[in-house]
């Protein structure tokens, strides 16, 4: 199995890689979105292997929704963590954007019957916390079950949860946990005057180490 397999980009550093980031999409995007291409240029240029992927629904249709998919993203996850653990003898980091990030720490947090995917590290980007409008829809009944570093990034403005929402989401995970505040940004992680990219991986490297 291998990089292709799991319908991944692989972003390569200059010399041996210090580990394998995996980073997955949101659920009306696919992996070669802009964010994701930003972050995996920056995890390359600190010396690991970056790779961004289509979750299963994504491979099955190129536009709209997840639906009903669940289950096979998180397999999909599973999938991923396999062939990075192939590649590298160092750690493996996993995430996503939004509906990737959710199936990803969903995949590592298990069920409360078996174990989940073992990575080092997560990083989340807008942890979709709830629907828009509808916070007593809470997606964090699994965030206890995370017991590895979690790095969560998230704008101020992000209308699937508030900061002080996401701050308390983060403080149910059982491994240490951090929050990077994006000022003034949406869902998107648009802004115009922080480097996204920089801010999240140093604070995964911080919470790594």
């Amino acid at each position: 199995m291998n990089v292709a397999d799991i319908s991944g980009v692989a972003h390569a550093p200059a010399a041996t890689p210090a580990g394998v980031v995996l980073l997955t999409h949101g659920a009306g995007s696919n992996r070669d979105a802009p964010m994701l291409i930003r972050l995996c240029d920056e995890w390359a240029a600190r010396g690991w292997l970056a790779i961004r992927y289509d979750l299963p629904y994504r491979r099955r249709r190129p536009k709209g929704p997840p639906s009903g998919s669940a289950a096979a993203d998180r397999a999909g996850v599973a999938e991923a963590v396999s062939v990075a653990r192939e590649l590298t003898d160092g750690p493996v980091i996993a995430g996503g954007h939004s509906y990737g990030g959710r199936m990803t720490s969903m995949a590592v947090a298990g069920d409360e019957a078996g174990a989940g995917v073992a990575v080092d590290a997560l990083t989340l980007f807008s942890y979709p916390l709830h629907p828009p409008g509808k916070p007593e829809r809470a997606r964090t009944e699994h965030l206890p079950r995370i017991g590895v570093p979690t790095v969560f990034t998230h704008g101020t403005k992000d209308p699937f949860g508030g900061i002080d929402e996401l701050t308390a989401a983060a403080a149910l995970v059982a491994g240490p946990t951090t929050v990077v505040e994006i000022t003034g940004a949406r869902h998107d992680l648009g802004s115009k005057t922080l480097d996204v990219p920089k801010l999240a991986v140093d604070a995964a490297l911080r919470l790594l180490t």
